[in-house]
Parts: structure tokens; sequence; C-alpha cells
């Protein structure tokens, strides 16, 4: 008796992103539930807006966007691929959880808990590390188009930007629900399903 393959997905994620964070916590139950293995990585939301007209709320919130991404770029550069969900874990807890400024105490903290070095909080302010995470970025949003954002999943040849829900679901539900985006990413016409959100995201 032969077994399916274990189905490899990737993410990208910007650490500021409330949507990302809720899916991801979402697919993380998956792999609890189904056979799928997640790599995980970056992407930005600044990047994403530099050029674009976004409200002055909106830009404002993404001055702070870059300092938690270079982060964990330079985590990645220090440590390898296996530091991203740590430190992306300690930090999302900490910006949409517990609603913590995106400041040098918060990344240190976040660092600390992930088991990483202090030190890694000067990539903050260090445009060095802009071009390899515009690269990271451009290899998720170039298999989905331009006008997403994160989530962006990948998986079985096919990329989608989403799902975007307001609570992550837990064990079973999360697998049905990861069955269902299966499902319909594997039909080569499909590319939207939309509804109008009527209720808070819950980080819970």
């Amino acid at each position: 008796m032969t077994t399916a393959p274990k189905t490899n997905a990737d993410f990208w994620f910007d650490p500021a992103c409330p949507f990302a964070w809720i899916t991801s916590r979402w697919i993380l139950e998956v792999e609890k539930v189904r056979d799928i293995e997640v790599t995980w990585h970056i992407m930005s939301l600044a990047f994403l807006n530099e050029d674009k007209d976004i409200p002055d709320e909106y830009r404002e919130f993404l001055k702070t966007a870059w300092q938690p991404v270079r982060v964990v770029q330079a985590a990645k550069q220090k440590y390898g691929q296996e530091a991203l969900l740590p430190l992306y874990t300690a930090l999302g807890t900490r910006i949409h959880v517990q609603k913590q400024d995106k400041d040098r105490a918060m990344i240190e903290s976040a660092l600390e808990e992930a088991g990483l070095d202090l030190a890694l909080a000067d990539a903050m302010d260090d445009s060095s590390y802009d071009d390899a995470i515009r690269d990271s970025h451009r290899r998720g949003m170039d298999q989905v188009g331009n006008e997403v954002g994160t989530p962006t999943i990948a998986f079985n040849g096919h990329a989608f930007f989403g799902p975007v829900i307001s609570k992550a679901p837990k064990g079973e539900d999360a697998g049905q629900m990861w069955d269902a985006f299966v499902t319909l990413s594997a039909f080569e016409h499909f590319y939207e399903l939309k509804r109008s959100r009527t209720e808070d995201l819950d980080f819970s």
C-alpha cells in the first residue's frame, strides 16, 4: 500500500499583518490534522504599498512595518529557515494578541522568547536587508498577481492570496477548511471567492 506524498505549502507573511497572523494560526492547526508541511517566507506590506495611493491612516501604519520584517530577515540570514516560525510566533503574539508597539523593546522580547540573539534588533533600521526582503516578497507575489497581499499560500503548483478569515478554526474544522481550499485551488479557472467582512478579527 502506497501513501500519498506530504503536501508542501509555502506561506508568505508580514509580521505586521493581522490577516496573515490569523491565517498562519489556522495552517498550523492544519499541520496537526492533515499531511502537510509549511515553509515560511517573508513579504513586506510596506514594499507592496510604497507606490500606491493608500489612505493616510494606512500609510501611518506602514511606517513601522519595515522594522519587524527586517529583523525576521536578519534572523533567517543568521540562523536559517528554521528561525522564521518561532520568531514570527513571538512577534505576532505581541503585535496582534497583546497589542504591543512595534518598538525595540518588543522586538528584543520576541527574539529572547525565540532563543535568538538580541542584537538582531539592530536590523530594525538597517535598510541593507531590504533587497533580500523584496526578493522573497516577489517570489510569492509574482505567483498571484498585483492586487493581492498577505497571506499568500502556494502548494501543488497553485498559489492564492488568502484565505482571509476573522478567526482561525481548530482541529478537524481547520482540516476541512484546508480540504475545501485544496479543492477550489485545483480548478484552473477559479480565481476569487469573497464577501464583505461583518465582524472584528478574533485573535484567540
